[in-house]
């Protein structure tokens, strides 16, 4: 007779077959490089990158690095405890206080992830006689949040501002207390960005509460980096905004929450990811707090972004590709099979250029996609090289004319 995990084996060893056979076995490439826009990896290749989180290009900025060095000195390697036991640094509450004042609300918390920072925000917040009306295309982190919450739940199709407001008519005839608003800033993977602005109408005419997981959007859009908010003309309008020191601010690990100081209390006592996991390393808050003090002095790092976003999609397009064409630094190829997803970024990567295909479970079925990210750390000679591989492999897989 066989055990339990004698068949658990055998079942996920068919299960990884099928995935290698259909083509759809995701692959994990080996660095040896600092994360930049070109890369080197295990195998010696070197390649522009061209689908990190790294929009500011700061992963490897020498003051971003100079700044963890001096917090490691300063501050030691890590804290090995949670932060209300004994995992609370005075960077710690230094880095919150940035936070806040960058965003313009009361006051902010951070986690060891945005993943906790999304997972942790609902449950301490909404109960039984609350709702949450969450965009079908939220990211995974909100939808697991929103699954531990014992809030009534509502869905309204990505983007729909006429489904959300059938929601908020739902809430109100249902005489639910408390209704929060829950979008992505930017969706990560067709690069839209929410109609914030729709929504905090929306929100205003019905009483509810906004939250806006800014993951794809902090640093670099707007005027001065504020987000999706500031895009929107909504800054400081929303009541709770999460975000990542992962991406483009900083590119380590690290999540937040911000907004009204009665919210961050409340996760302060009650958030389990917060109150279970370690304090973030203080090399990570050190350079953290560099990279807001150089949002701060200076937009010319958004704006090197936007201007190589036009240079990229004006000459992707003009080869003929399809594209999802957002107002963020995520621009998806769309090529809607899966395998042909696989067979693109592998032949990229033999011209030099460092891509993912994306496909299902990560993106619809039959929505299959290469995600295109860009980066201030590109050049323009740079991207001219990309568009260029794109053509000719576009071309040799049949997905542009010849």
């Amino acid at each position: 007779m066989k055990s339990y995990a004698q068949g658990l084996q055998i079942r996920l060893q068919d299960e990884l077959s099928q995935l290698q056979e259909q083509g759809l076995y995701k692959k994990e490439r080996i660095m040896v490089s600092l994360q930049a826009a070109e890369i080197t990896l295990s195998d010696g290749r070197t390649a522009i990158n061209c689908c990190a989180n790294n929009y500011l290009g700061l992963s490897s900025h020498p003051r971003v690095l100079e700044a963890a060095h001096k917090a490691l000195d300063s501050h030691g390697f890590g804290m090995s405890s949670v932060r209300f036991i004994c995992g609370t640094q005075d960077i710690h509450k230094e880095l919150e206080r940035a936070i806040a004042q960058f965003y313009g609300t009361e006051d902010s918390i951070l986690y060891a992830a945005a993943f906790d920072a999304n997972g942790g925000a609902f449950e301490p917040l909404l109960g039984e006689k609350d709702a949450i009306i969450s965009d079908a295309l939220n990211h995974a982190s909100s939808i697991d949040g929103v699954r531990l919450c014992k809030a009534h739940r509502y869905r309204y199709a990505n983007n729909n501002m006429e489904e959300l407001e059938a929601c908020l008519v739902q809430c109100r005839d249902a005489g639910h207390e408390n209704v929060l608003i829950v979008t992505d800033g930017v969706f990560s993977m067709d690069g839209y960005v929410a109609q914030l602005d729709r929504i905090v109408e929306l929100a205003q005419k019905y009483g509810a509460m906004t939250m806006v997981d800014e993951c794809h959007a902090a640093g670099f859009l707007g005027e001065r980096g504020r987000g999706t908010p500031e895009l929107c003309g909504v800054h400081g309008q929303i009541d709770l905004v999460t975000g990542t020191l992962g991406k483009a601010l900083g590119g380590a690990m690290g999540g937040y929450t911000t907004g009204r100081k009665e919210m961050i209390a409340m996760l302060r006592q009650r958030s389990r990811p917060y109150l279970f996991s370690n304090s973030l390393p203080p090399a990570i808050v050190g350079a953290s707090l560099e990279v807001f003090r150089m949002l701060e002095e200076s937009n010319e790092l958004p704006r090197k972004l936007a201007e190589n976003v036009r240079f990229f999609k004006e000459g992707i397009l003009n080869l003929g590709f399809d594209i999802r064409d957002g107002a963020s630094a995520i621009v998806p190829i769309m090529l809607y099979d899966a395998a042909l997803s696989q067979r693109m970024a592998d032949s990229l990567l033999d011209e030099g250029v460092y891509v993912i295909g994306f496909f299902y479970p990560v993106v619809a079925q039959g929505q299959a996609r290469i995600r295109v990210q860009l980066s201030a750390g590109h050049s323009t000679e740079q991207l001219q090289r990309v568009i260029d591989a794109f053509g000719k492999v576009g071309r040799r897989l049949g997905v542009i004319p010849a």
